[in-house]
């Protein structure tokens, strides 16, 4: 069953689950149609995408990511109470400001004028100088106007919005394309985020998922978990694939501390390879002969009090469909697996069964497991 999905809005991000809003919010009514306590745990939120439908839908939402950018999206998406137009005054404000050369123009703005983009230190940048000048007064400003947490999260979700719209990228900023995308010659506008007024007192968390579950209540329906996968390929770093370094802009830009930075695309020294990743991204074996990543997903289910656990894994990632299965069923009992092939855009639905499990997995595929806890 296929349902409509509201409108959402967030960046461009490495497995965002855009497509499959669809396919996720069909499983979850199909256990929560008559439940009293319509509540979800999105434990690993990212781009928000899926704790905004959820939302968006009439639930209540506990939304958890341990990246400082998904805690300002998820305030300003899921704690907003206002009308929308109410924020169009500092918008306006914010945009009037004057440009000026600040600590991300040093480090982020390239000179347009360059086939490659560059700003005489020959290395390739993210935006040019006319758009980095307009964050580095906008994001200055921000901080000075005293804002409560909930506008001064909007106000950083509508800049790192714009921000999103005139980059030089493929989606993320662990390296720079070394001519200028079109996008990146228009000037940067802030407009408010498409928000809501939320009925629901929705919860956000900004932590470890193993420390956000302790602290969920225990009625809560469901919980949603999409872990962040690292490659399957042994020979590829495991850094590449991290969150953290995808988008330490974006850690930035909501701290605005200015850190220390390293390497071409300026990175976080806290997000280097050594510092940054999780354990869910792991792509050695642990002390049992396992596989790191599926002893965590293992303990991450093993923990979970919901009723019922909806589990979101790609075919590229470490763990495989028949050692997540096995992980699943033993405990509770898997409903339904759905199977969403990116490359086809098609979708097919499987019961459980001892056939299905010895499929050979080849192209690009997500998998959807529900399951009831024991």
């Amino acid at each position: 069953m296929v349902i409509d999905i509201p409108k959402t809005q967030a960046i461009k991000y490495t497995g965002s689950k855009l497509k499959l809003l669809p396919y996720i919010l069909s499983l979850s009514k199909q256990v929560s149609d008559n439940s009293k306590n319509n509540s979800i745990f999105d434990g690993f939120s990212g781009s928000t995408r899926v704790s905004q439908a959820y939302a968006k839908t009439g639930y209540k939402v506990y939304a958890n990511d341990i990246a400082p950018y998904t805690k300002v999206f998820n305030t300003a998406f899921l704690l907003n109470t206002q009308e929308p137009k109410s924020y169009q005054p500092l918008i306006n404000h914010l945009n009037s400001l004057k440009p000026i050369d600040g600590w991300f123009t040093e480090h982020y703005g390239g000179d347009g004028n360059h086939k490659i983009s560059n700003n005489g230190d020959g290395l390739k940048k993210p935006w040019q100088k006319k758009n980095t000048r307009r964050l580095d007064a906008i994001r200055d400003e921000i901080d000075k106007l005293n804002l409560d947490e909930i506008t001064k999260a909007v106000a950083i979700t509508s800049l790192i919005l714009a921000l999103d719209q005139v980059d030089s990228t493929l989606g993320h900023y662990v390296s720079y394309l070394s001519e200028w995308a079109p996008r990146s010659y228009n000037d940067m506008k802030l407009q408010v985020p498409n928000l809501w007024i939320n009925k629901e007192q929705n919860v956000v968390m900004n932590q470890d998922v193993f420390n956000a579950i302790k602290k969920l209540p225990n009625n809560i329906s469901i919980a949603y978990f999409d872990p962040p996968y690292g490659s399957n390929n042994e020979k590829m770093p495991p850094s590449r694939v991290r969150y953290a370094s995808y988008y330490h802009i974006w850690t930035t830009i909501c701290l605005n501390d200015k850190p220390e930075v390293f390497g071409k695309a300026k990175r976080r020294t806290d997000s280097s390879d050594t510092i940054a990743g999780s354990v869910f991204e792991e792509f050695r074996k642990g002390k049992s002969g396992k596989y790191i990543v599926i002893e965590a997903i293992e303990e991450l289910i093993k923990v979970t009090s919901t009723n019922y656990i909806i589990l979101s894994y790609n075919s590229r990632g470490r763990a495989t469909v028949n050692e997540l299965s096995e992980t699943l069923n033993s405990y509770g009992k898997i409903i339904e697996i759905e199977k969403i092939n990116y490359r086809k855009n098609v979708m097919s639905i499987m019961k459980w069964t001892k056939d299905w499990i010895k499929e050979i997995e080849e192209e690009n595929f997500e998998y959807l497991f529900l399951m009831e806890k024991k």
